[in-house]
Parts: structure tokens; sequence; C-alpha cells
């Protein structure tokens, strides 16, 4: 094997070492994002939960308030 050859070989090697690093903190990046996304994904529909008690709530209260009001025209 030639000098050139084994400079190419030892060349290639060291940049698939490289980019092997580099997939590797890819991939645990992507691991980590899909963890934070899990939980911002429960997170919102804990909150879409709240939204829809709240307006709940709200509702009541303005039908009971309108009611009051009814009656108090009577």
């Amino acid at each position: 094997m030639s000098d050139d050859t084994t400079a190419l070989i030892l060349a290639l090697a060291s940049e698939n070492a490289e980019l092997r690093a580099a997939l590797t903190e890819a991939q645990e990046l992507l691991v980590e994002t899909a963890v934070d996304a899990g939980e911002l994904h429960a997170r919102v529909g804990e909150l879409e939960a709240e939204v829809a008690a709240l307006r709940a709530e709200r509702e009541a209260t303005a039908r009971s308030t309108d009611m009051g009001h009814s009656a108090e025209l009577r």
C-alpha cells in the first residue's frame, strides 16, 4: 500500500470518527428535545383543561348573574 493510500485511509477513518461523534451528540440532543416536547405537550393538555374549566365557571356565573337580573326586572 502506498503512503498516499495509507494517508487517505487514515484521513477517512479520522473523518468517520468525527462524524460518528457528531451523530451521537445529535442523537442525544434529539432525545432531550423529544422528552422536553412530551413534557410541554402534557402541560398544554393541563392548561387546556384548566381553560375549559374556567370558561365553564365563567359561563355558569354569567348565567346565574343574568338570571338574577331578570328576576329583579319582574
